[in-house]
C-alpha cells in the first residue's frame, strides 16, 4: 500500500511540475525540434526524444535503488537501515523547501554549465531524425533538476531495485504530457501560472518525504527495541 502512494506521489510531482518543465525545458525542447527542421517533425522524434529523457529516469531510479540496498547490505546501516530512510526523508523535505524558495540558502546542484551543455544539446539536431531527437533526450534526462533529483533521492529507499526503477518511471510519466505538448497548451501559460504548479509539485515533494521520514522511524524504533543499544 505505502509503494502505491509512493508511486502515486511520484506521477503526482510529474504532473504538477510541469510548469517547471516548461520554463526549464519548454524552450530547449522547442529549439532542439527548430533546429532539426523537416526531420524533426512527427510523432517519431517525439517518442525518440521523450522516450530517451524517461529511460534516464528509469536508469537513474535503478542506480539510485541498487546504492541505497548495497548499503544496507555491507552493515554499515544493517539493523538500522532506517537511518537511510530518514536521512532520504530529510533530504527530499528540503529539496521541496528548496523548491518552495523557503530554504535561507538554495541547495546546490551538481551539473555542466549551461553554456556547455548547450553546446552539445543543440549538435544533437544534426544527427538525423529519431538519434538526434533521443540523443537530444538522454541529454535533457541528465539535466540537473531539484524535482527530479528528490524523487531519486526517495529511491534510495526502495525495497527493491526495480521498485526504484518504477518510481522514476511514474514521475517521468507524469512529466510527459506538458513535454509533449509544450508547443500547444502549457507553453502558453504565463509566469504566475507556472509558479503555482510549481508550488503544488513542491508540495508534493515534501510529502513524499515526510512519508520516508515516518517511515524509517519506525523501522528505526522497532530495530532499535530488538537490539541490545
Amino acid at each position: 500500500m505505502e509503494g502505491e502512494i509512493d508511486y502515486t506521489l511520484a506521477f503526482m510531482a510529474g504532473i504538477l511540475g510541469s510548469g517547471h518543465c516548461v520554463g526549464m525545458c519548454g524552450s530547449l525542447v522547442s529549439a532542439c525540434f527548430v533546429r532539426m527542421g523537416e526531420a524533426g517533425r512527427g510523432a517519431v522524434p517525439a517518442l525518440a526524444y521523450h522516450g530517451a529523457r524517461v529511460s534516464i529516469y528509469v536508469l537513474v531510479g535503478l542506480l539510485a535503488a541498487a546504492l541505497g540496498l548495497a548499503l544496507v547490505s555491507t552493515g554499515i546501516v544493517g539493523k538500522v537501515q532506517g537511518i537511510l530512510q530518514i536521512v532520504a526523508g530529510v533530504v527530499v523535505i528540503a529539496l521541496g523547501l528548496d523548491i518552495l524558495g523557503w530554504l535561507p540558502r538554495r541547495l546546490p546542484l551538481i551539473g555542466m554549465p549551461m553554456r556547455t551543455f548547450g553546446k552539445y544539446y543543440f549538435a544533437t539536431a544534426a544527427k538525423g531524425s529519431a538519434r538526434g531527437a533521443a540523443m537530444a533526450g538522454l541529454m535533457n534526462g541528465l539535466m540537473p533538476c531539484a524535482l527530479t533529483l528528490a524523487v531519486a533521492v526517495k529511491a534510495t529507499v526502495a525495497s527493491e531495485i526495480w521498485q526504484g526503477g518504477l518510481l522514476m518511471l511514474a514521475f517521468g510519466l507524469g512529466t510527459l504530457p506538458s513535454m509533449l505538448f509544450v508547443s500547444f497548451v502549457l507553453g502558453r501559460l504565463g509566469a504566475a501560472a507556472r509558479g503555482w504548479l510549481l508550488k503544488g509539485a513542491a508540495i508534493v515533494v515534501i510529502a513524499l518525504g515526510a512519508a520516508t521520514l515516518m517511515q524509517g522511524l519506525r523501522f528505526f524504533a522497532v530495530m532499535k527495541n530488538l537490539s541490545n543499544w
